[in-house]
């Protein structure tokens, strides 16, 4: 059984334990977040790789942070909500049977073709209005977790300053 403080506990010793600036930490969280909020499961990795080399942020942070907010639990409320806010710009008739269907195979971990094949049965208008829905649903998200986590970063940053200050300060620094 999933314990939900012990899962917290792990990931935030993994975000500790990332090393960087804290700005370049922290635009990989908000990176990772909006690309993990976004209906593009099959791509997340690969988008993250590459938008950290244009952003120059972590592309560590950024892996973990969508692996933080997009996973079993989060995935069908945020294609959910992603139909629903497209679908609301969209001129189209969008059917949520067809998105249900599709996430079904999608939740069986098929293999990335068989995804992508999936994928494209939803037909453009339909992908198209839910990455546009994705992505204003994680805007906010992606604002508050680049400030959140560059405070996080900063004070973990201090810590470790400090901590290497008094090392030095009592003669045991390590060579």
């Amino acid at each position: 059984m999933i314990e939900p403080r012990r899962t917290l506990r792990y990931y935030k010793l993994k975000f500790i334990r990332l090393k960087g600036d804290p700005a370049s930490l922290a635009r990989g969280v908000a990176l990772g977040v909006f690309i993990g909020i976004t209906p593009t499961i099959p791509l997340h990795m690969t988008m993250i790789i590459a938008f950290s080399f244009v952003f120059r942020s972590s592309i560590i942070a950024g892996i973990l942070a969508s692996w933080v907010v997009s996973n079993p639990l989060t995935f069908l409320p945020q294609y959910y909500l992603s139909w629903k806010i497209g679908g609301f710009f969209s001129p189209h008739d969008l059917s949520w049977d067809r998105i249900q269907s599709v996430m079904d195979v999608i939740s069986t971990h098929p293999g990335f073709s068989e995804t992508m094949k999936t994928l494209g049965q939803l037909g453009l208008e339909t992908i198209l209005a839910m990455i546009l829905g994705g992505c204003i649903l994680a805007a906010p998200f992606t604002i508050a977790s680049y400030f959140a986590s560059y405070k996080f970063f900063t004070g973990v940053q201090k810590k470790r300053m400090a901590k290497r200050a008094a090392r030095q300060g009592n003669g045991n620094h390590v060579l």
